[in-house]
């Protein structure tokens, strides 16, 4: 018999599996649920299972026994209007029935048009989109029911990320760059921006899902101090001995393509982010946790490393 604490992750994404790798590490039983049981790079040890993360009653048989409970898990982009809520509703209907910690990944939509200063977790949600009205629908409800002691929640907050296992992102800049090609920028090239490294984010969850004292809080992933995107583009090339080619796509042909792509349609109200600097503060989490973020320089190697040995693209820099 295990004898492990049980902690349930709901999706297998690049946040739901360095959440896991980061459970791993710290001698936790780690159960992933997604919606076909895919176990495509997770380890033997580690269960699989095909869950409805919109269905509370399969959520409650899914995390009978679970210590804490990972919300990784999202609809497709064009659908998070009509779906995003339902689901995370089930999640927190189905937790809430064993008393299991809930910790959710949450993006920065929330919040709204950036300011002068850095977003912190006590920045109001003043969201003015679709999608960051529904996260801030999401966001509140959450606090609801730790208030009134329905469940224990903490609410982690990443900033856009990229790395290894990340699929959607990552490959924008890091895929053209590394065959020597343009990669595409969104709104401008030189205004600050915080990005998260995906496993900084994972380990944030998994730390929050296992200390008592992040719970009933907002907690921003460790994150290195904001680059502009040109820079990370000049970062990634000097580690890969190549130059930095770009070009930027402005909001005019991101809805131009919307069109003909429901993701790039969903992509255009969000283009604020890239047209303003975007900086979050992340000093609350470091100062509690004593976690840092990965150096960039460390986080580029690695996620080269990682592009290299899964998809195909050069072994060594184009001359």
């Amino acid at each position: 018999m295990n004898h492990q604490e049980l902690h349930v992750i709901f999706g297998t994404g690049p946040l739901g599996k360095w959440t896991m790798r980061e459970l791993l590490r710290l001698n936790k039983q780690v159960r992933l649920v997604n919606r076909t049981g895919d176990r495509r790079g997770v380890p033997e040890e580690v269960e699989v299972v095909a869950g409805n993360a919109y269905d509370r009653s399969n959520v409650t048989a899914l995390t009978t026994g679970a210590a804490a409970v990972y919300q990784c898990a999202q609809p497709a982009y064009p659908d998070w209007v009509t779906s995003f809520m339902p689901m995370q509703q089930a999640i927190v209907d189905g937790t809430a029935v064993h008393g299991a910690r809930l910790i959710v990944a949450e993006n920065l939509y929330m919040y709204g048009m950036p300011s002068s200063s850095p977003f912190v977790e006590s920045t109001p949600c003043r969201a003015h989109t679709r999608k960051g009205k529904v996260r801030q629908l999401m966001t509140e409800a959450l606090e609801q029911a730790h208030r009134e002691g329905k469940l224990r929640v903490a609410r982690v907050r990443g900033s856009d990320f990229w790395g290894p296992d990340d699929k959607a992102a990552t490959p924008f800049i890091f895929g053209p760059l590394l065959a020597g090609k343009r990669a595409t920028l969104l709104g401008s090239r030189h205004l600050p921006h915080t990005f998260t490294y995906a496993p900084d984010f994972g380990k944030a969850l998994a730390i929050a899902g296992t200390q008592d004292s992040a719970l009933g809080e907002v907690w921003h992933v460790p994150s290195n101090p904001p680059v502009t995107q040109m820079e990370l583009c000049l970062a990634i090339a000097a580690e890969w001995n190549t130059r930095a080619k770009s070009g930027v796509a402005d909001t005019w042909l991101i809805r131009l393509l919307g069109l003909a792509n429901p993701t790039m349609r969903e992509m255009a109200e969000m283009m604020y982010q890239w047209k303003h600097p975007f900086v979050m503060d992340s000093s609350k989490f470091s100062a509690t946790f004593g976690m840092q973020a990965t150096p960039m320089k460390e986080a580029i190697a690695d996620t080269i490393r990682w592009y290299r040995n899964h998809v195909n693209t050069p072994q060594s820099a184009p001359k």
